[in-house]
């Protein structure tokens, strides 16, 4: 038996709307206030949705302290309209000196070659010094061969070209250069790909990079090796030049193959060779004069005749200007010690110095006084005069 007090269903409720104009009218403002409510909460869930959108699309902004930023803290930095600098590199445009073209005169083939500004650069030091050096030695390397070409441009300085529209030629008289063609053919398998690498890595971490003095770019001269010593510019080539000044260069003794060489000529040959005849005792006629802060010979007697250490180099093809002689019989033998020049960077130095930790901006304010390595870019308006 079912009850039936108390009895409800919508039915009867629907029944009593019917019948009631009071109840019809609260039924309907109900039924609109929850309607309302409804369409509130979806708003705000919209609102809710798309700002948790913009959230994860926001960029990952680098952080150099800690390597990233939270999600609050990147939704932060998107308020701002300015780009990163991260942003702001990627979309700078590329300098006058990043579409540089050397013109490099190939003297066996005479053609000119022109190549971008750290193509030459690696050919340079590709020839110039050893790829099995140390990465820093090389950067080195990389930083004073990029250092001449850009002074010999901004200067419009065409001593030594044989031809008229070439900047450079790719023998010693400038700097020696292998062109693109002869690199891709200078070592064998692996060896060709582990040597490019490394010349790639050294360029690509100094490009654009050069030495200045004052805020011009010097006279990168580099040699060999030394005696120990490098050599003031004016003891061999009679010009002051502020940053070319002697300084200290142990590490060539116990590391270059070229720091000692003894050759043998006779005293006919070594006389003719110096232009002088023969005079009296050859040991008595022989004897040095003066000798530079490097160490080397600075001036000598020889017959009767007085010779720059130098002039003496060269005229025997000696490899330095520091050397000392014995004679027996009808022979002299003249030992030397380092090789080159001795003014500027020494590259077996550089090397040395690289193994014992060195830097190659480290490297460069040693062998360079008082000099700043910085970017080449600062010079565009003398390398844009150039064309």
């Amino acid at each position: 038996m079912k009850r039936g007090i108390g009895k409800f269903s919508i039915v009867s409720m629907l029944h009593n709307l019917r019948t009631s104009r009071w109840m019809a009218w609260f039924a309907v403002g109900a039924m609109l206030g929850a309607s309302m409510l409804l369409v509130r909460l979806s708003l705000n869930e919209l609102q809710h949705v798309q700002a948790r959108s913009d959230t994860v699309s926001a960029p990952l902004v680098k952080d150099s302290a800690e390597g990233g930023r939270s999600n609050t803290q990147k939704s932060n930095a998107q308020q701002s309209s300015r780009p990163s600098s991260d942003q702001e590199t990627l979309t700078e445009k590329p300098t006058i000196v990043d579409q540089l073209l050397v013109r490099v005169y190939v003297t066996e083939e005479k053609r000119v070659e022109s190549v971008p500004l750290e193509t030459y650069v690696r050919g340079v030091v590709a020839a110039e010094m050893p790829v099995s050096f140390e990465l820093e030695a090389l950067k080195a390397q990389a930083i004073a061969a990029r250092t001449y070409i850009i002074r010999r441009i901004v200067q419009g300085n065409d001593v030594g070209m044989p031809v008229k529209d070439a900047d450079v030629t790719d023998t010693t008289e400038h700097q020696v250069y292998i062109s693109v063609q002869g690199l891709a053919v200078k070592w064998d398998g692996n060896e060709q790909k582990s040597n490019m690498n490394k010349l790639d890595e050294a360029i690509a971490q100094t490009r654009g990079k050069i030495i200045t003095y004052k805020g011009e770019p010097i006279e990168a001269v580099f040699f060999s090796t030394s005696n120990g010593y490098t050599e003031n510019s004016e003891d061999y080539w009679l010009q002051e030049i502020p940053y070319l000044r002697s300084v200290e260069s142990p590490w060539d003794k116990s590391i270059s193959p070229r720091y000692k060489e003894t050759v043998k000529l006779s005293l006919n040959e070594f006389y003719s060779k110096l232009g002088v005849a023969s005079k009296g005792s050859a040991k008595s006629s022989i004897r040095i004069v003066e000798k530079t802060e490097g160490n080397r010979i600075s001036k000598m007697m020889i017959a009767g005749t007085s010779f720059t250490g130098r002039e003496v180099r060269e005229k025997l093809s000696l490899a330095s200007s520091q050397f000392t002689w014995s004679i027996k019989g009808n022979t002299i033998s003249i030992t030397t010690y380092g090789y080159g020049h001795g003014v500027g960077m020494s590259q077996w130095g550089a090397n040395g110095m690289a193994q014992s930790g060195a830097s190659a901006e480290e490297i460069l304010s040693h062998y360079y006084s008082s000099v700043q390595v910085e970017q080449a870019s600062k010079l565009s308006k003398q390398i844009a005069s150039r064309s």
